[in-house]
């Protein structure tokens, strides 16, 4: 077989999907021609596919070398260093992939996709547009496209992406979702009949989940409380018997987490002074990103977003080969390292995400951080970190009705009102153990007092993280940069209540995480906790 042909075999079987057969035609025509670059590029595609992405970056990186003005070289690169959390290299390789001027509409999506991983997302928009441009008909373009829009507030405009996608497939799972979004749906404007009558011909089970968690959003949006969730109820049931969710899983991490540093020695040693991050943290849906874009709106601060750069940072460096990113393994594995080598790997990768923050105080937002915190408090003793606090049974509503990223490995706990309501206590006591290990280091700060006291709470929380008073922190809502969370509507109106007290529309569905709750002690008053 001639080169020529075993490349021409391999190329179908990749877009075939048959992954073996193209790795094995790729590799063929390697050895007929050695100074070509694409067997190696077409091994790369089919490694990365086949769950082999650090060997697929080495081909990738070899076909680079030999025809490196390749634009979708370049291109799968910066998308392979990304998978691997290398996002500085991937930075580069994004910026030269962009240098090229390519137009073919899959390496601007590509490296569109690249840029929003990175947080760049004024830069991923264009490259998006011109994908869509040249490709309106691939709709997972038009998704990216669409998402990219709705981080900028143009609401608008993304519905507009998002209709396009449901005109070409009326069943489309992530468009519906999108859509019930970005707007409140009317009694006189909303889509309930034709996302329901798209439900029964949901083509897999993404869709079938999207889908009605879009009608729980609408009919939640009309008040019919028992629609939405029963809605909810199916797709949430659905989803945890897909993912297997055992809520002793989390249970068995916070004792070990709690063992650990009650350990003398564990995780002890100098850290970094001088680095003073600040790290925003609690339970997703509990006000996280309302604080971060407080934050970010005071001109000496650069929010990096939700980083993720800690759970990294340890799981490295403590070489754990195993495949959760913090498990009782990981964090045995972590009693050896020191605070300030943890350190130094977060302020790597925050300052690659960053560019060049001038002097700029960074901010973390990862919610989940608060697992988090001793790593943290002994690895930059300077760090201020706030804690989101809010009603117990807002929180687990919250929770129960936001789909995460469905392939996320952290948030098994809220397809289940109970497993949500258990996280919730958990939570809570986790925090109960930081704020008696690390008394002094962690502002926990109530979500209905800064609703109710926007100013007066802005001020203490300015004061904890060591800014001065600036009044652009009230006018958070005007700022123009992409918001890149589930709330990213929400943040962008100036402060209300709308969302307390949510939970009591749904109080009966709600009966057994209050009974649990309050087995756990935990109070269930009005107030804010």
């Amino acid at each position: 077989m001639t080169a020529d042909n075993a490349l021409n075999d391999a190329r179908r079987a990749l877009a075939q999907g048959d992954f073996a057969r193209a790795a094995r035609m790729a590799e063929a025509a390697g050895r007929a021609d050695p100074h070509s670059a694409e067997p190696y590029f077409i091994m790369a595609m089919a490694l990365a596919e086949t769950g082999h992405v650090a060997h697929a970056l080495g081909r990738v990186q070899r076909a680079t070398a030999l025809d490196p003005d390749n634009a979708e070289y370049r291109a799968q690169d910066a998308r392979l260093l990304i998978l691997l959390q290398r996002d500085a290299e991937a930075r580069v390789a994004a910026t030269r992939a962009v240098a090229l001027g390519s137009e073919d509409p899959l390496v601007l999506d590509t490296i569109g996709c690249v840029l929003a991983r990175l947080g760049d997302h004024g830069a991923a928009l264009p490259l998006f547009e011109r994908a869509v441009a040249a490709r309106p008909d691939t709709l997972s373009f038009r998704f990216n496209y669409a998402s990219s829009l709705g981080f900028f507030g143009q609401a608008e405009q993304a519905g507009a992406q998002y209709e396009a996608m449901i005109t070409r497939d009326p069943g489309n799972g992530q468009a519906h979702y999108g859509l019930a979004g970005l707007s409140r749906q009317t009694p006189a404007r909303n889509h309930i009949p034709r996302i329901e009558a798209a439900i029964p011909r949901a083509r897999d089970h993404a869709a079938f989940v999207r889908l009605h968690y879009a009608a729980a959003n609408a009919h939640e949006d009309l008040g019919a409380n028992d629609a939405a969730f029963a809605h909810l109820d199916v797709a949430n049931r659905a989803h945890k018997a897909r993912i297997g969710y055992d809520p002793q899983t989390d249970a068995a991490l916070v004792r070990a987490l709690r063992t650990a540093f009650e350990r003398p020695g564990y995780f002890t040693g100098p850290g970094l002074p001088g680095a003073a991050p600040i790290f925003v943290v609690g339970l997703p849906r509990t006000g996280t990103t309302l604080v971060e874009r407080i934050l970010a709106a005071h001109p000496r601060v650069r929010s990096l977003g939700e980083l993720q750069a800690m759970p990294l940072a340890v799981k490295r460096l403590s070489q754990s080969p195993s495949r959760l990113v913090l498990d009782a393994q990981t964090i045995a594995g972590a009693a050896g390292l020191t605070p300030r080598d943890v350190a130094q790997a977060w302020l790597d990768c925050a300052q690659a995400q960053a560019g060049a923050p001038g002097g700029a105080r960074l901010l973390d937002k990862f919610p989940l951080n608060f697992l988090y915190i001793g790593f943290i408090a002994r690895a930059f003793p300077d760090a201020r970190i706030v804690c989101l606090r809010r009603h117990p049974l807002d929180s687990v509503w919250s929770n129960f009705k936001h789909l995460f990223a469905l392939n996320s490995p952290y948030y098994g706990f809220s397809y289940d009102l109970l497993d949500t309501a258990r996280y919730y206590a958990l939570f809570d006591g986790m925090m109960a153990f930081w704020r008696d290990r690390f008394p002094g280091q962690v502002m926990e700060l109530g979500y209905e007092a800064l609703l109710a006291d926007q100013e007066g709470q802005t001020r203490a929380l300015l004061a904890h993280c060591g800014l001065d008073w600036d009044p652009a922190c009230l006018e958070f809502h005007t700022a123009r940069g992409a918001v890149a969370t589930p709330s990213a509507q929400q943040v962008r109106r100036p402060i209300n209540r709308d969302s307390v007290d949510r939970w009591k529309g749904y109080a009966e569905h709600l009966a057994p995480a209050m009974a649990y709750l309050r087995d756990q002690g935990i109070g269930l008053g009005n107030e804010p906790v």
